[in-house]
This record gives C-alpha cells, sequence and structure tokens, in this order.
C-alpha cells in the first residue's frame, strides 16, 4: 500500500540515547530538560522570540484564542482542516467564513473586509499546503480595524516568506508537529509569539495556569513529554534533507502529469516552500473520484484534502444558515492531495502518475 504519506523515522539507536538520559534522569514531563532543549533549538531555528512545544495543532489554536480574549466572531477561512474551524466553535466563537483566491486556496483578503462587524474581534487564517496568505494585506486589514491575527500554520514547518519563517507573522502562529508532517514529534505541536506579555500568559495556560506550585490564573494540560521532545530532536537535524528529498519527488510529479487537465495552487512570490504536500485540482469531481477509484484499485491511497468545504459543516453554520463561499466549495469538491513522502520511490511517482493520466483521459474520451 502506498498511503499519502509516511512518517520519517530517525536512526532508533539515535532515539534510544535520548531514552536513556530519560531513564537516568526519570523526568518524563512537566517542562523536562529536553522539552527546554528543544524549544531553544526551535527558537534558533525559526528565528521566533517565544515559542511553547504543546500537545498537539489544535489545543494550540485553542489557547490562542484564550490568550488574546476572542469570544465573539472570527472571520476564518472555509478551505482548511476541520482543526481550525472546530476550535473557534469549541471555544464558544462565531467562524465566519470569508472565501478563498482561486489561485493559491488561501483566504481571500478581499472577501475580508465585508464581513467585519461590530463583534468581530480577529482574523484566523491558515496558510494551506504551507503557501503562505497575503500577509500583508491581512495585517493592514487587521490594523485598520483593530483585530487580532492569528495564523493556522500547520503546514508551515521549514518554509519562509521574505526570508523569515512563516511562524513569525501575525499576533499568534500555531503549527502542528503530528507524525504526518514535515517535522514531527509524533504528535504534538508549538504556538508562536513575539510578545512576551502573552507568551507569560500562554506558558501558564499550558500547565494548568500554574508556574511551579504557584497558580496564576485559568489553564489547561497542554504540557508534552521528554519522549515527544526527544524524537523532535532527533528529527529536527533532518528537516533540510528531508525537505530536498521531497522537493526532488515534487519534481518527479511535475515532470510526469497532464498538466493540460490538472491545475495545481500557486505559491506567493517570496516563499521559500518546504513541499509538504502535493495537491492537484481535477476539472470536475466526476474526474476526481474516477481518479480516486483507480489509484485505490492500484493499492495507492490520496486524500480529498481538504474537504468538505468547512462553511457546508452542519454544525458550523451561523445562525442556522450556510454562509456562501463558492470558491471554496468548488476547490474543495475537485482537489485531491497524492502521496509524498521523503522515499516514496520514482517508480512508485511513475505509476500513480500514469494511473491519474489514464482515469482522466478515460473520463474525457466518455464526456467527448
Amino acid at each position: 500500500m502506498i498511503y499519502i504519506t509516511k512518517s520519517y523515522l530517525p536512526d532508533l539507536q539515535d532515539y534510544v540515547k535520548y531514552l536513556e538520559g530519560i531513564w537516568e534522569r526519570v523526568h518524563l514531563t512537566n517542562d523536562g530538560p529536553l522539552l527546554q532543549k528543544l524549544e531553544e533549538d526551535l527558537k534558533k531555528e525559526l528565528g521566533v522570540k517565544h515559542l511553547l512545544f504543546c500537545t498537539n495543532g489544535t489545543i494550540v489554536l485553542q489557547m490562542a484564542l484564550k490568550a488574546l480574549n476572542i469570544t465573539k466572531e472570527v472571520i476564518t477561512t472555509p478551505f482548511s482542516y476541520v482543526a481550525t474551524t472546530n476550535a473557534l466553535l469549541w471555544e464558544g466563537c462565531t467562524p465566519v467564513f470569508a472565501d478563498i483566491n482561486p489561485d493559491d486556496f488561501n483566504i481571500d483578503p478581499g472577501k475580508i473586509e465585508s464581513l467585519i462587524t461590530e463583534n468581530t474581534q480577529a482574523i484566523l487564517a491558515t496558510h494551506v499546503y504551507g503557501n503562505p496568505c497575503q500577509i500583508e494585506q491581512i495585517q493592514a486589514i487587521a490594523d485598520r480595524h483593530n483585530l487580532k491575527v492569528i495564523y493556522d500554520a500547520a503546514h508551515t514547518f521549514g518554509a519562509s516568506y521574505n526570508g523569515r519563517s512563516i511562524l513569525s507573522y501575525g499576533d499568534i502562529s500555531t503549527c502542528s508537529f503530528h507524525a504526518t508532517k514535515v517535522f514531527h514529534t509524533v504528535e504534538g505541536g508549538c504556538i508562536v509569539t513575539n510578545d512576551d506579555a502573552i507568551a507569560k500568559k500562554l506558558r501558564h495556560f499550558r500547565s494548568f495556569g500554574h508556574r511551579n506550585d504557584d497558580y496564576f490564573e485559568m489553564g489547561i494540560n497542554a504540557k508534552n513529554s521528554e519522549l515527544h521532545a526527544a524524537m523532535g530532536l532527533c528529527v529536527l537535524p533532518k528537516v533540510p534533507e528531508l525537505i530536498a528529498a521531497r522537493k526532488l519527488r515534487f519534481g518527479y510529479y511535475a515532470d510526469k502529469l497532464d498538466f493540460t487537465r490538472i491545475t495545481r495552487p500557486t505559491l506567493l512570490p517570496g516563499t521559500d516552500y518546504n513541499y509538504a504536500y502535493y495537491p492537484i485540482v481535477l476539472d470536475s469531481e466526476e474526474t476526481l473520484l474516477r481518479v480516486t477509484e483507480a489509484l485505490k484499485a492500484q493499492d495507492v491511497v490520496p486524500r480529498r484534502y481538504f474537504y468538505p468545504s468547512l462553511n457546508t459543516l452542519p454544525f458550523a453554520l451561523k445562525d442556522g444558515v450556510q454562509q456562501p463561499c463558492p470558491i471554496a466549495e468548488d476547490i474543495a469538491s475537485r482537489v485531491l492531495c497524492l502521496p509524498l513522502y521523503p522515499d516514496l520511490p520514482e517508480s512508485d511517482i511513475d505509476r500513480i502518475a500514469t494511473l491519474v493520466n489514464e482515469a482522466i483521459a478515460i473520463v474525457s474520451e466518455v464526456n467527448g
């Protein structure tokens, strides 16, 4: 079976060396030395002031909303993983969906301003597939209307925009370190800010609202363990090598797919990409389903990533009414991510591309 992705595992002995230290110290969690080292290494790698290693990429979105006192309307994207919307709903906020740009699939800044009301408190945008949003335009809108900016940057590790890590933008940015990501800690995530006061609040939030034996404020359990930090310390030095391998395979696909019948999202100029995903957009949902069927018949498992458009979810309706986002709804019905990971053989990519091209040709022939 060839799945949409395959987790990278470092040399086992490298991981065991960290485990031996954990066994000697018997310090498994609660801000252990490996967690502190990982946080410092990540801050240096990303060039950010404050970074907290946490349990996963969803809880850090919830922490961001809490830290910025966001409780009302938040303008957000309908084209993201469901965790983006779930975090808003879980924290009692109202998601207001702005449609996406048809070129890069990120939230369209031109659709944001008309949705702002007296209840709007923030913009929560996703850098889709690791491709940065139009950051300057979003920030300008936020500045004009005194709004906070939170970025769901779950896909962006190792990618930069205008020479800066994409995680360095916004009031707060969050990232997922799930096992499927370019950089991972098996399970995990981080929250990033350059604001000292926000960072202090987030540190309390992560550990039940207290530091050592002193209680400061409301909090939650978002701590991560030494075992997860050890995995991160093993994987982090390999990230440039892993991105290079992904880029190579990205190029294989580009050489072999028939782009007379396929489109892809465009990268924002100034982006140094991390090659996290390989999405293609077919001409119709019918074609997508035929391609998916052809791939699965040959033990290749792609993913409809993202589907459905989040504004169509029954539990995300505003006042019981669906907010129309025709571009996101259309793209979500036609986008398919193909398998991509650092050691995916070129022969498999060639086979996948052939299956995709043949399935598209069959649909085109049938439909005249």
